[in-house]
């Protein structure tokens, strides 16, 4: 538990670290269909032709925190461009804790309540916030682990748009 509580913290203390996914270019990402904040299920199908990023975090993190409103400013900026960020909670929360969250933070794009399946299927592991890049295609492009970093969406992200 030490270990995994000492990842986390570094993990945040240090700009993300971007991966290329082992499965190769052609690896299509696990499709998934999640309740939202309000018990809608989303699924990534409904982002067809989107560059995604799948932003999984916890609500007791603090460098996921500490990048939300990053996030929210990407969302506003490129969603023209074809961005679609969606937040996936790890592990699950009950929907009124990720409401005030989504409400304290004033996040602009889907938060979904994982019960870790999702997490497991795109080898989320104990570093968060990570973030699994998703190009139009439906293709993985990269897992971010740790806070994303201006210059690794200009390098990695923004090309894709």
């Amino acid at each position: 538990m030490r270990t995994s509580i000492l990842i986390l913290m570094l993990a945040g203390m240090f700009p993300g670290a971007i991966y290329p996914e082992a499965r190769g270019p052609e690896a299509s990402a696990p499709t998934f269909g999640l309740k939202d904040s309000k018990g809608r299920t989303v699924r990534l199908s409904d982002f067809k032709g989107k560059v995604v990023l799948l932003n999984f975090w916890a609500t007791w993190c603090v460098p996921c925190r500490a990048e939300m409103p990053d996030l929210v400013k990407l969302q506003s900026e490129f969603q023209s461009q074809g961005l679609q960020v969606i937040g996936i909670t790890y592990p699950a929360f009950t929907q009124a804790e990720v409401r005030r969250v989504i409400r304290q933070m004033k996040i602009n794009y889907p938060i979904l309540l994982d019960t870790r399946a999702v997490a497991k299927r795109y080898e989320v592991g104990e570093v968060l916030p990570t973030t699994i890049v998703i190009d139009r295609e439906g293709r993985f492009r990269a897992r971010i682990l740790g806070i994303l970093e201006p210059e690794e969406f200009d390098k990695s992200i923004k090309p894709l748009l």
